[in-house]
């Protein structure tokens, strides 16, 4: 009998409260799926850097690395699940983000990230998961306000759910 490699949710992570969120979601997903989560960041060099080299002492890598960190941080306190991992590579995200969910049962982005095109109702990286991703892909919504490290989202105030 041939054996099934573990499921894994892929998520996009960028810092920002979207990607935060959907850490939050991948875990509340991950018991369905028998999945486990990988926590993707990706960095491409600044605009103002296009046509120089690359020089290794600027350290885009490690500050990519460290919000993705604080992301999970953010999102988990000390209740990281069990088998998450970090991914942070070179790399436009969107391409980064195809490569890693070839093999995913889905892949959770935000709605927006850090991008400058604040009036788009989707950012590019989730546009372009949407349209070329090859697995499932979640795009989630703006954050709902009050949602905790518990992920606790649609639920109302007074403990009722929302419609």
């Amino acid at each position: 009998m041939e054996q099934r490699a573990e499921a894994v949710i892929v998520v996009g992570v960028d810092g920002s409260p979207h990607s935060v969120a959907a850490l939050r979601w991948a875990a509340r997903l991950a018991p369905a799926y028998g999945a486990h989560i990988t926590a993707v960041g990706a960095w491409e060099n600044p605009p103002e850097y296009v046509g120089f080299v690359h020089f290794k002492d600027d350290n885009f890598d490690e500050l990519a690395r460290k919000r993705v960190e604080r992301a999970v941080q953010e999102a988990f306190g000390d209740d990281v699940p069990a088998g998450l991992s970090t991914v942070v590579e070179f790399g436009h995200p969107s391409k980064v983000l195809m490569r890693h969910s070839e093999d995913a049962a889905v892949l959770v982005v935000g709605r927006r990230g850090h991008g400058g095109f604040k009036g788009l109702l989707m950012g590019s990286v989730s546009s372009a998961c949407v349209a070329h991703a090859p697995c499932p892909v979640l795009v989630l919504p703006e954050p709902a306000v009050g949602v905790g490290k518990s992920g606790a989202a649609g639920q109302a105030a007074d403990g009722e759910q929302e419609g």
